[in-house]
């Protein structure tokens, strides 16, 4: 879910810093996580539609339709499932993708059902039909992605972005043996009524039906009034001419419903990663108790919603950290 941009230049907070433990460092061998935090200040402007060199693109069958995917990285890789959220898409880690594969890792995103270059996928495909997206269209798309790998690279490192951060661990609470490790970002916190834990529009969500919601949205962001860069705000605008605007609305109410998953998820056992940053749409603390009550390593980056965007290579550490035990 979007938000304002930010314009500290990230770097790592000591919350982040205590969420990873630190490598040996020396004369001949630089802190990773230093490393990260200069390469993360030094972005400039991002061609947010031009997709990184080496980027494979297919589609995948899922039961809502079929969605837009892209890969990268070794194809013997672990693999790794970038989730954007509403309103995004796979655009949202292109930063992120090239740090994977030059791991030796095999990383793909997909744009979920309604959005972006997946807006044919809906729930008039599945069987039977239906007439909104609900939270289990979400998962069992999950599920189709997660399925199509290729079996020798075993389960996935998963990362899921916002509201897809509520559908991967579902999905993980279920399907466990899927994964590998889970990454939550800039996830809702809090069961129930979610968006009302927002710091600055929670008492819009009180006020107006879920579905509703979704109509000053997207106006928000088509009329760029969180003042994204000129560059960004090009490519949001492009993404939502594409993105169905009924898709937005019924995420929305199932953020208003998001299900208590966390004793389930922590009962799994699975290396997990609750990251977000200082200015997110939720409060800092409430990130840090929920990684808490899930058992789950916390990052806190001085960013907004989208780290993947502005703290990505910091990100991308802590992930491989998480990843690689």
């Amino acid at each position: 879910m979007p938000a304002p941009p930010d314009d500290s230049a990230p770097r790592l907070d000591a919350e982040a810093r205590r969420a990873v433990p630190p490598e040996p460092t020396g004369a001949a061998c630089a802190d990773p996580l230093e490393t990260a935090i200069r390469l993360d200040a030094a972005l400039g402007e991002i061609d947010w539609g031009a997709l990184p060199a080496g980027t494979e693109r297919d589609r995948v069958a899922a039961p809502s339709g079929e969605l837009a995917r892209i890969s990268m990285g070794p194809e013997e890789g672990e693999r790794v499932v970038l989730v954007p959220g509403v309103t995004g898409s796979k655009e949202d880690f292109i930063l992120m993708m090239p740090l994977f594969a030059a791991a030796g890792y095999r990383v793909e995103s997909y744009d979920m059902a309604g959005q972006y270059e997946s807006t044919a996928a809906g729930p008039e495909n599945l069987d039977p039909p239906r007439d909104r997206y609900g939270l289990e269209l979400f998962t069992d798309d999950l599920l189709a992605v997660l399925d199509a790998g290729p079996a020798r690279t075993g389960p996935a490192h998963v990362l899921g972005y916002s509201f897809a951060g509520t559908v991967a661990a579902v999905v993980a609470a279920r399907r466990p043996e899927l994964f590998a490790s889970l990454t939550l970002l800039s996830a809702p916190p809090v069961a129930g009524q979610s968006l009302r834990r927002f710091k600055k529009v929670g008492w819009l969500s009180r006020a107006v039906p879920g579905r509703a919601l979704g109509t000053p949205f997207v106006a928000a962001l088509r009329y760029n009034v969180h003042r994204a860069p000129a560059h960004r705000a090009v490519f949001v605008r492009a993404r939502l001419e594409l993105t169905r605007a009924s898709s937005v609305g019924d995420i929305l109410a199932l953020m208003k419903r998001t299900p208590d998953y966390a004793d389930a998820l922590r009962a799994t056992g699975l290396p997990l990663l609750v990251a977000a940053g200082t200015g997110d749409v939720w409060p800092a603390q409430t990130h840090l108790a929920f990684a808490e009550r899930l058992g789950a390593q916390p990052l806190i980056l001085p960013t907004g919603h989208s780290p993947c965007e502005t703290a990505p290579h910091q990100l991308t550490e802590a992930m491989l950290r998480l990843m690689r035990g």
